[in-house]
């Protein structure tokens, strides 16, 4: 029973239709509790709060057995790990801690009843299950991969708009303190107004009045939307790569689509375990007639097809 209720929880297993019942349960629940959220500030839908917090104490409770199943299923997640490793392990991922904190803000209150009022804030965390939404669909997980590949270019152009942003505020304060002092009172305001001018907002609060100030924001401006483009294109740049090494291989890789039948030494297998030798990447998982990127915990089943990114040796 344990291993059937892992198999309808885990994503990507399309043929299955509990597990994907499941997922679609799942998604139309997060849709429904953020729109309770939505909901409830709207003070002319007073009358019906006592219906949206009814349908608000559901899908808690619901994500909560959620929770809870998935904790107990976590050895099978990490079969290479004791029980309670396991479990700790899931606990402190990425997607265990979204699970948990989307919980907390509805459980706090009752136990801690003294900081009901403190907890409130807590409610805005809710908004992450929508990271849940996120892991039921693979193909997302390419955002992640881009981010991953393009960190240093990303990191590096961030600190080059950091660096324009700071010049910037100070050049501005002090062309624009003496004249306008309640507008550029510290170096924090012209941290304000570079922040809105660079990323092309220009909230028109704070602007300078002196012909020098004038032309230094027009010359902010111009760069600002370089500064912008760095980062949008090294993403997009990043997309292609990503999606064109999956189309095809370079001169040493190539491409390679594996069936695995009940026999394949595969089968059981997650992908991160397959993914241990970087020579051997699997990429994409077909199931059915639905394409997956292939996701670290996923399991390989039968019928399968893999789409393997090889380098030879």
């Amino acid at each position: 029973m344990k291993n059937r209720i892992f198999k309808i929880i885990q994503i990507g297993n399309r043929e299955d239709i509990p597990s994907t019942i499941f997922d679609v349960f799942i998604i139309i629940c997060i849709v429904c509790n953020l729109a309770v959220v939505l909901l409830t500030t709207f003070s002319g839908l007073a009358g019906i709060y006592d219906a949206l917090m009814i349908v608000d104490f559901i899908t808690v409770v619901i994500f909560s057995i959620e929770y809870v199943l998935r904790v107990w299923t976590a050895d099978l997640l990490y079969p290479e790990k004791t029980p309670v490793r396991a479990r700790i392990r899931f606990i402190f991922s990425f997607y265990g801690l979204i699970d948990l904190f989307t919980i907390l803000p509805f459980f706090l209150p009752i136990i801690l009843p003294q900081g009901a009022v403190a907890f409130r804030v807590l409610r805005v965390i809710r908004i992450l299950r929508l990271f849940q939404i996120n892991s039921s669909y693979d193909a997302y997980n390419a955002i992640t991969d881009v981010l991953k590949r393009k960190r240093g270019q990303l990191l590096s152009s961030i600190s080059m708009v950091l660096i324009l942003m700071v010049a910037s505020s100070l050049c501005m304060y002090s062309l624009e303190h003496e004249v306008q002092p309640e507008a550029f009172e510290n170096a924090f305001s012209g941290i304000w107004w570079s922040v809105s001018t660079l990323l092309t907002v220009g909230y028109g609060d704070i602007y300078p009045v002196t012909l020098a100030g004038k032309i230094m924001a027009i010359f902010i401006s111009f760069l600002g939307v370089g500064m912008v483009a760095i980062p949008t294109g090294i993403i997009s740049a990043g997309f292609v790569e990503v999606y064109g090494k999956a189309k095809q291989g370079s001169d040493k890789s190539y491409i390679e689509e594996v069936i695995i039948d009940d026999i394949h030494p595969w089968v059981g297998r997650t992908v991160r375990e397959l993914n241990a030798d970087a020579l051997d990447i699997v990429t994409m998982i077909i199931r059915g007639d639905e394409r997956v990127a292939a996701k670290n915990d996923m399991q390989i089943q039968v019928g399968d097809h893999i789409i393997v990114y090889r380098v030879e040796k």
